[in-house]
């Protein structure tokens, strides 16, 4: 294991206490950005107060519902302000999906790329719901010839910072699983991740959620702001490691690649022979998770999981592997996906400067030891 994965592998110890949270690994305070220890990946659905946090920008003051506007205009014939219960009323769609920052695995990264050294817990999945962006967009006449939906929320830069405004390809806008949420898992979506209507773009980059969205708008074009051009841009070709990305070789980042992750045992871990249970995550951003695989001996022979149900788009699957060794040692334990297109989890993420859509295949190291 390399010393910046050992690193990682200790911070997973190193959680923090946050109002309204578990204990989580704290990476910046203002804005907060909170990683969720793996430990806490044991069921399907991620509990709310156990899910990663990102912002780009401190939060907005809190929202008041009763005076929340959500401005629909752009490309539309009849310009809309909404109210909360005015969306409310909408009819509501249930969404589970899998949301993953962009630069989760960042910290696996060999060279280092800048950014926050995210480990594996940049990721959760929950139920989302609320009304269809198709239904907004449908109420306020907007026409067929938009090609994007531009989102703001109500988080603003300060000094110099860049206001956090995303495009959305109208196509995915229109999908009937993209929604404009307002409950996280039976609940009135917490301020902290977005209270009190988020953006849930199923199957794309967490940075396409957007929060606290107080405006969408029907364009003709992407929005140039810093946060889609350049940021949030990946390679469209290999790169040498540590290499520049040349600006005209970039593209937006849409679907997310095929991914699993070990959540037990942990890292670096001691444990007694006998029977060990191997767990962990898989998810395929819109793919569903067809397979998962085990290797307990670095890679030399490999067995089928068991995936939990259920196997939908844009969610992820948990998957469980008994693992009986014969000796006591040293063990490399790893873990690939496939998805229902064929994809496979890749041997080496390919590197980029920005350090995104970390894959590879996952691997953790034990020392088994006699009873």
């Amino acid at each position: 294991m390399t010393a910046g994965a050992a690193k990682l592998a200790r911070a997973a110890d190193d959680s923090i206490a946050i109002p309204g949270k578990r204990p989580m690994i704290l990476h910046n305070d203002r804005p907060e950005d909170l990683e969720t220890p793996v430990r806490y990946f044991d069921s399907w659905l991620t509990p709310v107060d156990a899910f990663f946090v990102r912002q780009h920008i401190p939060r907005p003051a809190p929202i008041d519902p009763a005076a929340y506007r959500l401005t629909v205009n752009g490309m539309v014939s009849k310009p809309l302000q909404l109210t909360l219960a005015d969306l409310q009323k909408l009819p509501q769609a249930t969404v589970p999906a899998t949301i993953e920052c962009t630069g989760n695995g960042r910290g696996f990264y060999t060279p280092k790329v800048p950014g926050i050294q995210w480990g594996r817990g940049a990721i959760g999945n929950a139920e989302w719901a609320g009304p269809r962006i198709a239904d907004i967009l449908k109420a306020a006449g907007a026409s067929s010839s938009p090609a994007f939906l531009e989102t703001d929320g109500a988080d603003t830069g300060v000094a110099k910072t860049p206001d956090f405004v995303r495009s959305l390809p109208m196509k995915k806008a229109m999908h009937p699983a993209t929604i404009l949420a307002l409950k996280m898992n039976g609940q009135a979506i917490p301020d902290i991740h977005g209270f009190p209507a988020r953006l849930i773009v199923p199957g794309w980059d967490g940075t396409s959620s957007v929060k606290w969205v107080v405006r969408i708008s029907a364009a003709a074009e992407a929005n140039k702001g810093f946060f889609m051009n350049p940021g949030y841009r990946y390679p469209k070709y290999a790169i040498p490691p540590g290499s520049p990305a040349k600006p005209a070789e970039l593209e937006v980042i849409e679907g997310m690649p095929v991914k699993s992750s070990i959540t037990a045992p942990e890292d670096q871990g001691k444990l007694a022979l006998g029977s060990i249970a191997i767990r962990g995550f898989a998810w395929a951003g819109e793919e569903a998770i067809e397979r998962v695989e085990v290797s307990t001996d670095g890679g030399s022979r490999w067995r089928d999981a068991q995936l939990s149900a259920p196997k939908l788009p844009f969610a992820w699957r948990l998957w469980l592997l008994d693992w009986r060794p014969a000796d006591p040692g040293y063990y490399t334990i790893l873990s690939r996906a496939t998805d229902s297109k064929g994809r496979v989890q890749p041997i080496v993420a390919p590197w980029n400067p920005s350090g995104y859509l970390w894959n590879a295949i996952d691997r953790v190291g034990v020392t088994v030891e006699k009873a």
